[in-house]
């Protein structure tokens, strides 16, 4: 009976452990904002990944619709004017928090949709 007891608190611990480590392998958004400010990355796409027309052509990386493994193959090598960030500079770890974070943020309204701009373009 104490065999069967000592047991099954063991496979409780191990269950908790592997439970608790998969949790921390998970991207984390949070960690994600973290890495992306660390990175510099709001520096030409904005805090909220909404991007801006002078240093990244306007191209909004907030709800990036791009799966993870294209996001990452853009980073590691992009074309245009951002820099390439290799594993040495930023793990395939943080890069799926930034990836996560970014993908928790919303996607921002369309022009047509803020009542303040079309109040500007038809004057």
């Amino acid at each position: 009976m104490v065999c069967v007891r000592v047991h099954a608190a063991l496979a409780a611990v191990v269950a908790s452990l592997a439970l608790s480590q998969g949790a921390a392998a998970d991207p984390s958004a949070q960690n994600g904002k973290t890495e992306f400010v660390k990175h510099g990355c709001w520096q030409c796409h904005g805090f909220e990944g909404q991007g801006s027309v002078a240093t990244s052509g306007g191209r909004v990386i907030a709800d990036t619709q791009l799966p993870f493994e294209a996001f990452k193959a853009y980073v590691r090598d992009p074309s245009g004017a951002m820099p390439p960030f290799h594993a040495e500079m930023l793990s395939d770890s943080d890069l799926a928090d930034i990836y996560a974070y970014l993908e928790s943020l919303p996607r921002p309204q369309p022009a047509k949709d803020i009542p303040l701009l079309n109040n500007l373009s038809s004057k």
